[in-house]
């Protein structure tokens, strides 16, 4: 069974930063692309950023320059990087990557979400 737990949310000012983290455990052959997406109340979840195996990434306009999204094959964790927070950056984020387990095929697995508040 695969699990990707996430940490790293809360409350910030406008301005400040955050890093969110995701593990991913259980039994895992491969781990493809991780990419973590948001949703605001009211809102369709969002794709925020992305990485793939080889390390190249791609961001929401919104989030680029801002936002750094990095990953630890050797720990199967993702990190976001999050600076420059604004109140639009409220959300809940889930981490989301395609994992191969053993033996099974390539499935899409999604973290239990955290929250991200940016509030003066």
């Amino acid at each position: 069974q695969v699990q990707l737990v996430e940490s790293g949310g809360g409350l910030v000012q406008p301005g400040g930063s955050l890093r969110l983290s995701c593990a991913v455990s259980g039994n895992i052959f491969s781990i493809d692309t991780m990419g973590w997406y948001r949703q605001a109340p009211g809102k369709q979840r969002e794709l925020v950023a992305r990485i793939f195996v080889g390390g190249s990434t791609n961001y929401a306009d919104s989030v680029k320059g801002r936002f750094t999204i990095s990953r630890d094959n050797a720990k199967n964790t993702v990190y976001l990087q999050m600076n420059g927070l604004k109140p639009e950056d409220t959300a809940v984020y889930y981490c989301n990557a395609a994992v191969t387990p053993m033996r099974r095929p390539s499935y899409d697995y999604w973290g239990q979400g955290t929250q991200v508040t940016v509030s003066s």
